[in-house]
């Protein structure tokens, strides 16, 4: 994930508790490494076991993209990024069509 991509999700993100005065032990990973590992498995098609050495380990990938998944994180930032690309090409925030394929 690139600079300005990251500028463009961080804010979604939650706040950690222990951040937040909430108590709470730090995490252990940084949140940009655990997107850079759900965006190395989507774009390679590999399984959770499969994640490199170079990435969190993947039972710690996979809570927080369950976890960011049900409160339902997964899908702004996709929103937020596909908008930044569509303006950057001179094209409207909103997709106009849609192709279905079965």
């Amino acid at each position: 994930m690139s600079d300005a991509e990251w500028a463009l999700v961080r804010d979604l993100l939650p706040v950690p508790g222990w951040l937040a005065g909430r108590g709470g032990r730090p995490e252990g990973y940084c949140h940009r490494q655990m997107i850079d590992a759900v965006c190395y498995l989507v774009d390679n098609g590999i399984k959770w076991t499969a994640i490199p050495s170079d990435f969190p380990p993947w039972p710690r990938v996979y809570a927080f993209f369950t976890r960011w998944r049900d409160t339902g994180l997964v899908t702004e930032p996709h929103e937020r990024l596909r908008e930044a690309v569509r303006t950057g090409e001179d094209r409207g925030p909103e997709p106009s069509a849609a192709v279905v394929d079965s």
